[in-house]
């Protein structure tokens, strides 16, 4: 499987993205004696595009079959669209109910099997979850030290609204679709729908 091997503070410095919405606790570095440049449209565009990838964890072939799904949805603008889909993967709301501390740990859970979803084990972190699901960390896995390190940071994190954690039982439960507004994401996805649209 293809991964990104860049250190996650250096490319949140490139982004331009705070690490707190990778569930980090560092502090951004910032820089000193180096002048801005001025980036072009299509520079903004590519920049928007990478930082949405980057937070998510998507690589750029699933990343676009995204956008193609979302310019088929009957609903919403592209752009929106594209961020509902991208915040209902498995692996995301994982992360988003506090059963994991970042992304990347969400998708390492679901892939170890860890995870079951109305009952069923799913493995596949882009497994999009629909409204009613039912989420769950399985009883083998629920009285590990991992889990129990992973509630201690999570306690204090606040769960978005469309979603129901229950942290001491490791479940949660799908209960909306998101709306943009409740998606903490700092990427301009008009900017990713004016790229993909050239």
């Amino acid at each position: 499987m293809a991964r990104d091997m860049t250190p996650v503070l250096k490319k949140c410095r490139a982004l331009d993205i705070e690490p707190a919405y990778l569930g980090l606790e560092k502090k951004k570095s910032t820089r000193h004696g180096k002048m801005a440049k001025k980036t072009s449209e299509y520079g903004m565009q590519l920049k928007e595009k990478q930082k949405a990838k980057f937070i998510y964890g998507v690589l750029e072939k699933p990343f676009r079959n995204y956008f193609e799904k979302a310019q088929k949805l009957k609903y919403g603008t592209t752009g929106e669209n594209l961020m509902i889909l991208l915040e209902m993967r498995l692996d995301n709301v994982i992360f988003r109910m506090g059963l994991a501390r970042t992304r990347d740990e969400a998708r390492q859970i679901v892939s170890h099997r860890c995870v079951q979803v109305n009952g069923k084990t799913v493995n596949i972190p882009s497994y999009s979850v629909r409204v009613g699901d039912s989420i769950v960390i399985k009883e083998n896995s629920k009285g590990s030290q991992r889990f129990k390190d992973i509630v201690e940071v999570t306690s204090s994190r606040g769960v978005p609204e469309w979603l129901e954690s229950n942290k001491e039982q490791l479940s949660g439960k799908v209960i909306a679709v998101p709306r943009r507004d409740q998606i903490d994401v700092p990427v301009k996805e008009v900017a990713i729908v004016e790229l993909y649209s050239k």
